[in-house]
């Protein structure tokens, strides 16, 4: 190699490393959450920021790895969840961004409609507090089972004051309710496991949660914690680049609730 070719060479290894001074690590679920993320790689490593996904698909293992500071911010989660582990568990996190919504829908293999639903079906529903109280509205909601007025803000199966059709609920681990269609009448399922359950968006939802809810996806932080890293995080995911994606990748399945910052 000629000297000029060399030093060349040597000039653009360095330029390269110098564009990775930073580590980022983020733990998130693979569907939608990973998929977002990596939109916004590149742009983080325009800045010298290496994005590094952790994907994860226990519901109960980004806030612990936060926690323990393995991982700079996770992204799963909604605000009532994040409530619930942090009374559970103590956690002092605090949220960066709102991203998107993500509602429930009852989904199924044997029904056209929700007014085939006999007595005796089988319904599987998140087992995790905060989408089974939203599963149990939801069924509320069309008239399936009614709950007691005074109940509490996430309703269990304690909860059920009346269930003229004696449905069999069944509480399944959000991740496995897509595997358990073929043994259940229905299942209410979050959207990221219907995407990732491959059940959207071959299989319409026979119902749906309403848009107007509390249960936005966020990105969540240690409490305090300052690395400008973090702040380039939340400007590139709440960019138009972003909300562009979410719109034309989940074709309304998901739902952005940011005002896009420009890119």
């Amino acid at each position: 190699m000629k000297n000029g070719a060399y030093w060349v060479a040597i000039a653009l290894l360095l330029a390269g490393c110098q564009k990775c001074e930073t580590q980022l690590k983020v733990a998130a679920t693979s569907v939608p959450h990973a998929e977002i993320l990596k939109v916004i790689e590149p742009d983080l490593k325009e800045e010298g920021i290496c994005l590094k996904v952790l994907e994860v698909d226990d519901y109960c293992l980004p806030n612990r790895l936060l926690a323990e500071k393995q991982v700079d911010a996770n992204f799963f989660q909604h605000q009532p969840f994040l409530c619930v582990q942090q009374q559970q568990f103590g956690y002092e996190f605090e949220i960066l961004a709102s991203i998107h919504l993500e509602p429930l829908g009852i989904y199924s293999l044997q029904l056209n409609d929700l007014s085939e639903i006999k007595e005796g079906a089988k319904i599987a529903i998140p087992s995790d507090p905060t989408n089974e109280g939203r599963a149990l509205q939801l069924l509320e909601e069309i008239g399936l089972i009614q709950l007691r007025d005074t109940c509490q803000t996430y309703p269990t199966l304690l909860d059920v004051a009346d269930n003229p059709l004696c449905l069999k609920i069944q509480e399944i681990d959000a991740a496995f309710l897509p595997r358990v269609l073929e043994d259940v009448t229905c299942a209410v399922i979050p959207s990221n496991f219907a995407l990732q359950g491959h059940v959207l968006p071959n299989h319409r939802a026979l119902a749906i949660e309403s848009l107007e809810s509390p249960y936005a996806n966020i990105v969540v932080i240690r409490k305090d914690d300052q690395q400008a890293s973090l702040q380039a995080l939340k400007k590139h995911l709440t960019s138009k680049k972003v909300h562009d994606f979410i719109q034309q990748r989940y074709q309304g399945v998901l739902v952005p609730v940011f005002e896009p910052t420009q890119d």
